[in-house]
């Protein structure tokens, strides 16, 4: 139980520490930098708080229902909290496949939440160091590392990270039809159910940027085999969810639809 408390505290020191950058970012740097900042910080807090909930889920074994909740609380507090921030690759490469956002500000934001994922890892290691829990001192004997992530092949673990993609961007695109109050919490349900399904397969991380940080430290694998699973797959998740519901399924009932409408008063008169 004292691992658990320390790594809430852990937890809430990342959330102090890029709040703080946050509101330095919107005061200091109004406009682009100010965005830059603001991507970064969040990224950092995600990676942060995963590196944390997934060593105390790895070490001090919690039983599923409190991971789970922790997963899911962990969830609505980044939702509130990133205000507007992506931390995502895929998502950038949306808004610039969209037309809404520019290709030169696309990369620098993919290289403002990689930057902020590596600066997560040494923040992680550095207060792991510390040995502040038992879970902290063991992991700390093991050098700080981590092994092999996938509880599968790694075409099954692609496939996890695919589908998981493909749910969490069809939530997002259908989030409008969810009472406000609710969404947050909507899309954090939809996450932890993920998590739960198919955790035990890849991690069901479906980011690639989290990913980078958490999973591609890992033994087990080479680096190529883990952009196969943690890159290729949620992009094709995200871009064929894209597809499926803005393409494939409004030209199927656009086609099942394309004959005019005849008027009541000719209905009429073909029936008399």
């Amino acid at each position: 139980m004292t691992a658990l408390y320390v790594s809430a505290a852990v937890l809430g020191a990342a959330l102090l520490l890029s709040e703080g950058i946050r509101r330095t970012a919107a005061r200091l740097c109004p406009g682009a930098h100010g965005i830059y900042l603001l991507e970064a910080a969040s990224t950092f807090q995600l990676c942060c708080c995963t590196h944390e909930l997934k060593l105390l889920g790895e070490t001090a074994q919690l039983e599923p229902p409190v991971g789970l909740a922790l997963t899911y609380i962990m969830t609505v507090i980044h939702l509130s909290t990133f205000r507007g921030a992506t931390c995502n690759p895929s998502a950038v490469l949306e808004r610039v496949c969209r037309g809404s956002g520019s290709v030169r500000a696309a990369i620098v934001l993919v290289a403002c939440q990689f930057g902020a994922a590596v600066a997560a890892q040494y923040f992680a290691a550095s207060v792991w160091s510390l040995g502040l829990s038992d879970v902290h001192i063991r992991h700390q004997r093991f050098g700080f590392r981590c092994f092999d992530p996938l509880g599968g092949t790694l075409l099954e673990a692609a496939a996890v990270e695919l589908g998981c993609a493909f749910a969490v961007q069809a939530a997002a695109m259908h989030i409008h039809k969810v009472d406000e109050k609710l969404r947050v919490h909507f899309i954090a349900a939809v996450i932890t159910a993920l998590v739960y399904a198919g955790g035990s397969i890849s991690g069901a991380v479906f980011n690639p940027v989290l990913a980078f940080s958490i999973q591609f430290p890992c033994s087990g694998h080479t680096y190529l085999e883990y952009c196969f699973v943690y890159w290729l797959g949620p992009v094709l998740g995200v871009a064929s969810c894209i597809l499926l519901f803005e393409k494939i399924i409004p030209f199927l009932s656009g086609k099942s639809t394309t004959e005019p409408e005849v008027p009541a008063v000719q209905k009429q008169k073909k029936t008399q």
